[in-house]
């Protein structure tokens, strides 16, 4: 993984419009190449932060569905936050956590079931100081897309 001092010149570059512009159509591509490379071992964001493989029930299909995502681990679960490239839209995987919560997560080759619960409003803040403190200008991405990303907490769901 990217060493944390130098996050902050990648995470600028990454909030270019640039990136912003090419990364939704080029990433993708680059991400499933990975993916067979690596046989499912290494995601592309996963080489500069914390990131992991979240794996939900479509919000209208009812279809399993997976993404991949940066996260930020924390002491009651995984932070992830739907900032979409900074696009004006939600990403449908937040979609599908308000509809579904119950969720599971790759993380190496380890999966784990988790409970999503949007993070409260009066909480917001706290949150994004852990996040930026993860990916430096993170919210930089909620104020390019207009809208208030969504953020999660995936908590470990208890078995039983």
């Amino acid at each position: 993984m990217l060493p944390r001092a130098l996050r902050p010149a990648v995470a600028a570059f990454s909030r270019t419009r640039l990136f912003r512009r090419v990364g939704p159509s080029v990433m993708p591509g680059f991400e499933r190449m990975l993916t067979r490379a690596t046989g499912g071992r290494v995601i592309s964001s996963g080489l500069v932060v914390p990131s992991l493989e979240l794996h939900t029930t479509g919000a209208k299909s009812g279809q399993p569905r997976s993404v991949k995502l940066m996260c930020c681990p924390t002491r009651s679960g995984w932070y992830v936050t739907g900032s979409n490239f900074a696009r004006e839209s939600h990403p449908a995987w937040t979609a599908n956590l308000l509809a579904h919560p119950g969720a599971s997560i790759t993380i190496g080759l380890n999966e784990v079931p988790v409970r999503a619960a949007l993070v409260p409003e009066v909480r917001r803040e706290e949150v994004w100081a852990e996040l930026e403190q993860n990916w430096p200008g993170y919210r930089g991405y909620e104020r390019s897309s207009g809208r208030e990303l969504r953020i999660f907490l995936l908590a470990p769901a208890l078995a039983g």
